[in-house]
């Protein structure tokens, strides 16, 4: 069984769950939302990723024979209904909220109508794919809006919850508008430019810092970026600055070199100085060690001159904020709007649509949450992306979905983008949406 593919990768609730609506023939259309229920603190947006991999799970939703050969043995389900099972697949419609898109709390991402049992057995995987990628994107996205034109690479593999999290986390931030990844699987899978520089091991291993940097650089003469402070970050720089000339006396040029200790803005101004001073003004200074959008964010405003940033644990772990408050929540069934009143959960009922408007100078001014059937004039957000279990379009590029990241980002008002401050933007409640919620409150009040 392919973990990553697995329609067991799921809660057992959701098995037991299709297995009470097989007996009671439980099949008319469902409408069930992903949303975000409430915005972490200090997050004043986010943004949405991971669509293309849930669209190709929901494509792809079948049981296999050696999982049906599973549920068959473990004791806990029916004979008919695994044969039941051996033939299900996705039937049903998808809308959603194109990748890189900002959005705010309560506005379903995701929408998915089918029989009921097909939109309810996708709902663990689909909240995973969403939410890891949607968190991580936002994350990165601060982080770009922190250090706008520096060079921003996803150094967070190891640090990341496995290996699916890695990767998936260098395919968020690169779609919100990060440089790369060092992540190199990245590359053949999802297209990302990739960086690296080289570790302190590799110095270590040397008898001599200088010899590591000439060997280093013979080895990846297009690629020379050199890790300054294993020992002595100053006198490294120093070193360099005596090496450089006979590495262009082989046609090698020193790109850059990387800072991962100590204090950044501190050590950065010391090397610049004796990087210019030796005539190597062209060399840049790259630097990361528990890097954040908070970091970045102070290093621009002391002026420290660094070019580039490794951005690691902090961004693939999300550590400030590690999840979202989100749900994929039953808004419909059977032709009838339906709504959970638990308390801090409550949902909006039915098929619902997210209108936006923008203000005179193109900055995003409100968003309006609606009935799907309630036509406005704003930019609807919601868009068909599946017609009976089929993408309707394909897979849309990295680059195309980074373009309307930048795009959204750009639309921010200074307010949203303060990274410290939370402002709360306006979703507003139309009326009918409203009306529709008293009415089903009503009517089970009564029964």
């Amino acid at each position: 069984m392919n973990p990553q593919t697995s329609v067991l990768l799921t809660d057992l609730y959701q098995l037991t769950m299709l297995q009470g609506y097989y007996e009671q023939g439980m099949e008319e259309t469902a409408v069930f939302e992903f949303f975000v229920r409430k915005m972490p603190p200090e997050r004043n947006f986010l943004m949405v990723a991971g669509l293309d991999q849930a669209l190709t799970y929901i494509e792809s939703l079948r049981f296999t024979s050696a999982e049906l050969e599973w549920i068959s043995q473990c004791g806990r389900f029916r004979d008919d209904f695994v044969d039941y099972l051996s033939g299900l697949r996705f039937t049903g419609d998808v809308h959603a909220i194109p990748e890189g898109r900002v959005v705010f709390p309560n506005e379903p991402l995701l929408r998915v109508t089918a029989p009921l049992p097909q939109a309810q057995l996708m709902e663990s995987r689909l909240v995973n794919l969403l939410h890891f990628q949607t968190m991580i994107a936002s994350k990165a996205a601060r982080c770009v809006l922190a250090a706008p034109g520096k060079v921003l690479v996803d150094f967070g593999m190891r640090r990341a919850h496995g290996a699916e999290a890695a990767l998936l986390a260098a395919r968020a931030s690169y779609l919100a508008g990060l440089t790369g990844t060092a992540t190199v699987l990245a590359a053949p899978l999802f297209g990302i430019p990739i960086f690296g520089t080289m570790a302190h091991a590799f110095v270590q291993a040397h008898g001599n810092e200088s010899d590591a940097f000439k060997h280093f650089a013979q080895a990846q003469p297009d690629n020379v970026v050199l890790l300054i402070d294993t020992y002595d970050t100053e006198r490294a720089a120093r070193k360099v600055v005596e090496l450089a000339p006979c590495l262009a006396q082989e046609g090698i040029t020193v790109k850059g070199v990387r800072l991962d200790s100590g204090d950044l803005a501190s050590h950065a101004r010391k090397v610049r100085q004796i990087l210019d001073e030796g005539g190597c003004s062209g060399i840049t200074i790259f630097a990361s060690s528990s890097v954040d959008e908070y970091v970045l964010q102070d290093l621009a405003g002391t002026g420290a001159p660094i070019d580039g940033f490794g951005i690691g644990t902090h961004l693939d772990t999300s550590a400030d904020h590690p999840y979202l408050d989100c749900a994929y929540k039953l808004q419909e069934y059977g032709g009838r709007a339906r709504r959970k009143r638990s308390e801090g959960k409550a949902t909006w009922p039915g098929r619902k649509q997210v209108y936006r408007y923008v203000d005179s100078d193109g900055y995003l001014s409100r968003d309006l949450l609606t009935l799907e059937t309630d036509v406005r004039d704003g930019q609807p957000l919601l868009h068909p992306v599946m017609r009976a279990g089929r993408r309707i379009d394909p897979p849309e590029t990295l680059t195309q979905s980074r373009a309307r990241a930048a795009e959204d980002l750009a639309r921010l008002p200074p307010g949203l983008r303060d990274l410290r401050q939370r402002q709360d933007y306006p979703v507003e409640v139309s009326d009918q949406l409203r009306a529709l919620t008293a009415e089903l409150d009503a009517k089970n009040d009564e029964s």
